[in-house]
């Protein structure tokens, strides 16, 4: 039995957004136990601190978590890192286009701390509803047998903040594999306008994006989907790069065709190599929950960036027991704010997104991380 009191009591505090509700130095002592956990149990991770000039005795005074040398996600498209409660564990892939996937596992402990952050988010926001039962409209893949992808697995586990009374996928099984179903999603929309329940639709927006297309070439008239709806959108535009669109001119059109405000239409940034979610605020900025630390590094040296200026995303949580991704740096570029320029009223910082970075860095620090971590 995993014992990691201190990561518990991190990743179940009520208020997510809150860094005043935090007691006092549970946040460092939180990565100290789970930095310590992986030195002690993870092959190659103590190692791995020691290249960088830091001891497992170090950690339980450190207070400056960018000092942990963190992992770049695309090494998990190379390697299967485990610690020994990762060996018969859920496992979890990237959606990843290019051939390359990220092989996660995740414990019941780290699943459940995961999910656990997911529930304030969505009570924070008004969205956890067992007493209203929705229709939902899923822009992902219709289940299979095996099906290990991260993105089917978390818009299978959204349903349950709210009772199903129907559920629609937007990419339906062929037999070889998925394929968008357009037609199928129109006709979706349209009935669920129909009907009186609130509609959740949760996915991929370039798929959402070509049903607004579809519908406005083909001339359907405008829907008004029932009141208390949601549109919760994450997982990037992958293969329809060419089409992506910024999210405020979407969010536009789904109020035109759907009837759906933009501030019941939400954005989330997440990764399989990392699962604290990041869900846009009213105002459309990604605000980072009191269970992580966010750091933007600069990707020619990998130094810390201050606020206001643009690097690699690298997010430092413990929720993460199974694989030593407690300081994950991503290819993905952002800029990092103050909570009070949001003006949203959460007062955590924010981030924005700003896209892919060139792959050079990570494919480096991937290597050296396989030459002294992935090394028993």
């Amino acid at each position: 039995m995993i014992y990691l009191p201190h990561s518990d009591a991190l990743c179940a505090l009520a208020r997510p957004y809150d860094p005043d509700s935090v007691p006092p130095g549970l946040f460092d002592r939180a990565m100290a136990e789970i930095s310590l956990f992986h030195c002690h149990h993870t092959p190659g991770y103590e190692r791995w601190l020691n290249h960088h000039g830091l001891n497992a005795q170090d950690l339980e005074g450190l207070d400056d978590w960018s000092r942990l040398p963190p992992i770049f996600a695309n090494f998990f498209k190379q390697h299967l890192l485990l610690s020994p409660t990762g060996e018969d564990a859920l496992e979890l892939t990237s959606s990843g286009t290019s051939g390359q996937k990220s092989r996660m596992r995740y414990d019941a402990r780290s699943l459940g701390a995961a999910q656990s952050m997911v529930t304030r988010i969505f009570q924070q926001y008004g969205w956890d509803t067992p007493d209203t039962p929705c229709n939902y409209l899923l822009l992902s893949y219709e289940p299979e047998t095996d099906n290990r992808l991260g993105t089917a697995y978390t818009d299978q586990f959204l349903c349950g903040y709210a009772p199903a009374n129907q559920v629609v996928y937007g990419l339906r099984r062929t037999g070889s594999g998925h394929e968008f179903d357009l037609f199928g999603v129109i006709r979706a929309l349209q009935a669920f306008a129909e009907a009186q329940l609130p509609v959740r639709i949760f996915g991929f927006p370039a798929f959402l994006w070509q049903a607004l297309q579809r519908m406005e070439a083909t001339d359907i008239a405008p829907l008004k989907l029932p009141a208390g709806s949601l549109v919760f959108l994450g997982g990037g535009w992958k293969n329809h790069a060419a089409q992506e669109i910024p999210r405020a001119r979407l969010y536009e059109r789904i109020g035109q065709q759907l009837g759906i405000d933009a501030d019941r239409c939400r954005d989330g940034y997440g990764a399989v190599e990392h699962a604290v979610p990041y869900i846009e605020c009213a105002h459309h900025h990604f605000h980072v929950p009191v269970y992580s630390n966010v750091f933007v590094r600069n990707p020619a040296d990998f130094s810390v960036q201050p606020y206001g200026q643009r690097g690699l995303l690298n997010f430092v949580s413990p929720y993460i027991s199974s694989s030593p991704a407690h300081s994950v740096v991503m290819s993905d570029l952002a800029t990092l704010y103050p909570g009070a320029t949001c003006g949203c009223g959460l007062s955590s910082d924010w981030f924005v997104l700003h896209g892919r970075a060139g792959t050079s860095a990570g494919r480096s620090c991937a290597m050296a991380a396989a030459e002294l971590i992935g090394r028993a």
